[in-house]
């Protein structure tokens, strides 16, 4: 298989040195690349400004409890926005998701018969997703994402 091969030849040095080594260094390249997609293919002052907006109307919801005509019209509002800001994010999210889907079926092939230990944790799928959730609040800090 040529994505085998080509994973193989990415990644197979660190699983050498360990399976954990590898689904560490697997979650950190992958959370790297995800990370740089929603970068650049997205407007980020937008994505920014619409975050920004988004944390006003929720100050001004709590601020509206005892009125629902104003509740009701701020909740418009919010999902105005949240509708704005999934259309802008979900074309990154598909082209992610193509690349884990091909990535998923090479790794659970090499890390099934693995034994992948990290603290409490005894499978190369949730010590995956521990660190790339690790790696994704570091790697959006860093490269400033939104």
């Amino acid at each position: 298989m040529v994505l085998e091969s080509f994973f193989n030849s990415i990644f197979g040095w660190a699983i050498d040195i360990s399976p954990r080594t590898g689904i560490i260094v697997v979650s950190f390249v992958m959370t790297l690349v995800a990370t740089l997609i929603h970068k650049f293919m997205t407007d980020q002052t937008l994505l920014k400004n619409i975050k920004e907006e988004m944390k006003q109307i929720r100050k001004e919801i709590k601020e509206a409890a005892q009125d629902p005509a104003k509740m009701a019209e701020l909740n418009k509002k919010s999902m105005e926005k949240s509708m704005t800001q999934m259309k802008h994010t979900l074309k990154p999210i598909i082209i992610t998701m193509v690349v884990f889907f091909i990535l998923f079926s090479w790794l659970r092939d090499k890390f099934d018969p693995l034994q992948v230990d990290f603290l409490f944790i005894h499978s190369w799928f949730w010590v995956y997703f521990v660190f790339a959730i690790l790696f994704s609040l570091i790697l959006r800090k860093i490269l400033k994402v939104h």
